[in-house]
């Protein structure tokens, strides 16, 4: 245990002004290539897609905590289909939890507040209380005492996770506090270049007792939904997933202190924080690409148009369908009265086309009057949105 446990001890909590102007770079080209992504597609279509981000940046965070809830079984979870297997039941209704948590931080639950305390504390309270009992007991693997999670509340225990001793439990408050001041900020530009030290740091303090990396992450998902505007179609998650063991490298290394004269003049390494950033950074970038690349319009609409094609000549979609998700690719929704037009039948016939689309959960609408919009249901996101995540085995 620290013998003197200060707030010190997070320093360098920001990347030191100047410093680092290659840092500053990057995350101007991350704002750049994140604008001009939402940008491309009509708002409409940012909607349907960020529905199902909202599934894939579930799994992929999930599968950081071991976990592996394919997006199809978290979609069947939101819809209340469960399996019947109680492990895969419970990892569902936590993949539903996830989802549920960002769903409310699209709709701007945390806007302005992702590094407050009080706004860390909802994310937690809102993930646990919506998991089973199962899920909210853990393990002392010194003691193999079991210990209830309280959904929200600060831990009130010592742990260990790995080598890092966290700081005590009766002063994560002032730790906390300190972490507010520091990272709350209206600087877009700064909250994008401290979103990995703040990531790191509240690892570091380790407030709760359990789901600190899910919490984590989910407030990284935030503060860069918050000062890139993003429209919530890319996620930090695929990108650090898939880069598991580097990720978690990084965070081992800043944990570390300084290293030395010129390492620079905090208890922490600065050097560690700076590569962290680095790669942080670069990683948001990478998935922003990936992204605008995959739902890049003409190809989109392309393996959208190819697998409408394949349906019709299956004999599960009728002919004229694929003119509606072609006006639906094109204008982002379509207001009902104006399908039978599109189709070029009666409107009762127009109708039976939308069931027919509705069958594979490809249009949706908010109201049974309002217009319709496309949907991208996971079971088919192979197919129209390759190496989104892996097929389900």
């Amino acid at each position: 245990m620290h013998d003197t446990e200060h707030i010190a001890l997070m320093e360098p909590m920001r990347i030191p002004d100047g410093k680092h102007p290659e840092l500053t770079e990057l995350a101007f080209e991350l704002t750049r290539s994140s604008a001009e992504l939402r940008s491309s597609l009509p708002e409409p279509l940012l909607d349907a897609l960020s529905d199902l981000v909202r599934a894939m940046n579930c799994y992929y965070s999930n599968l950081i905590e071991g976990h592996n809830t394919h997006p199809v079984d978290i979609e069947r979870a939101l819809l209340n289909d469960y399996s019947e297997d109680r492990e895969k039941r419970d990892l569902q209704l936590e993949a539903r939890a996830h989802v549920l948590v960002q769903q409310w931080i699209d709709q701007g639950g945390l806007r302005d507040r992702s590094t407050t305390l009080d706004g860390i504390c909802e994310i937690h309270r809102r993930f646990y209380e919506h998991l089973p009992e199962d899920l909210l007991w853990i393990s002392n693997p010194e003691t193999g005492d079991r210990i209830k999670v309280s959904p929200g509340i600060l831990r009130e225990q010592y742990v260990k996770v790995g080598n890092h001793i966290p700081v005590r439990p009766d002063i994560i408050p002032r730790f906390m506090e300190r972490f507010e001041q520091v990272y709350c900020t209206t600087s877009k530009v700064e909250q994008i270049l401290s979103a990995a030290a703040a990531h790191h740091r509240l690892l570091w303090i380790h407030p709760f007792l359990d789901g600190n990396g899910r919490v984590a992450r989910l407030m990284s998902y935030a503060t860069l939904l918050d000062g890139l505007n993003s429209g919530g179609i890319w996620s930090i998650s695929r990108g650090l997933a898939r880069q598991h063991a580097q990720y978690k490298s990084h965070l081992v290394e800043c944990d570390l202190v300084r290293q030395g004269d010129f390492d620079g003049r905090g208890a922490r390494s600065e050097r560690a924080l700076v590569r962290f950033t680095e790669f942080f950074l670069k990683t948001c970038i990478d998935q922003v690409a990936f992204m605008s690349e995959l739902i890049e319009p003409s190809r989109l609409n392309t393996r959208i148009m190819a697998w409408a094609k394949d349906e019709v000549s299956l004999g599960n979609l009728s002919k004229p369908t694929p003119k509606i998700l072609q006006a639906l690719l094109y204008r982002g929704e379509l207001p009902r009265a104006e399908i039978a037009d599109i189709v070029g039948t009666t409107d009762r016939q127009a109708r039976r086309y939308v069931s027919e689309l509705k069958q594979f959960g490809v249009i949706q609408s908010k109201s049974t009057r309002a217009p319709l919009q496309i949907a991208f249901p996971a079971n088919l996101a192979n197919r129209w949105m390759p190496a989104l995540f892996p097929e389900q085995g």
